[in-house]
């Protein structure tokens, strides 16, 4: 799995970054509405998704654990897409998607740090960032009453740790790589 990963560091580095991007565009304009946010969060999870599904897809090695990294990225996709398709989704239904997608999300990344124990040291990175997704996705299952621009701050939130989780652990992966070349 970390030959895999290694070779496709730089897809964990361009999503971290897109995460960083995006948290940091919802500080910067808190004054959108919640229309636009379920635009843009559709549009950032069916890219993240395509990004995930291409980095299983165009790996070449069998049996190792691709599937944790292409069913991140199916579950970005239909997100993406249920999301775009229907705009006029309600704040709760939003809620939901973003929580139900966080969760998954969270908890393949969890799974994929724990096999990835015996492969490397530095998986605590992916772990941590799978960890903060489901304690998010939780949180906000269990404070639906927030308002638009809380649940915009919290993405926000989100998004920069998730994003520099993923950065640390691109680069983790590219130099434990090197070290075992």
């Amino acid at each position: 799995m970390l030959r895999y990963l290694s070779q496709y560091w730089w897809v964990f580095l361009l999503r971290g970054l897109l995460a960083v991007v995006f948290g940091i565009l919802t500080f910067a304009m808190p004054h959108i509405a919640l229309a636009s946010l379920v635009i843009v969060w559709g549009a950032y999870a069916f890219v993240d998704g395509i990004f995930a599904l291409w980095s299983a897809i165009a790996g070449t090695t069998h049996g190792d654990d691709r599937w944790l990294v292409g069913l991140q990225g199916v579950v970005g996709v239909v997100a993406g897409i249920i999301t775009l398709v229907m705009p006029a989704i309600t704040a709760i239904g939003l809620l939901i998607a973003i929580a139900a997608w966080i969760l998954v999300v969270g908890v393949l990344q969890l799974v994929a740090a724990i096999k990835l124990r015996k492969e490397i040291e530095g998986e605590f990175w992916l772990g941590l960032s799978g960890v903060i997704s489901i304690l998010f996705a939780f949180f906000l299952i269990a404070r639906p009453d927030q308002g638009a621009l809380a649940l915009i701050w919290t993405i926000g939130i989100y998004a920069v740790i998730f994003g520099v989780s993923l950065i640390a652990f691109a680069f983790r992966i590219k130099s434990g790589a090197a070290g075992k070349a």
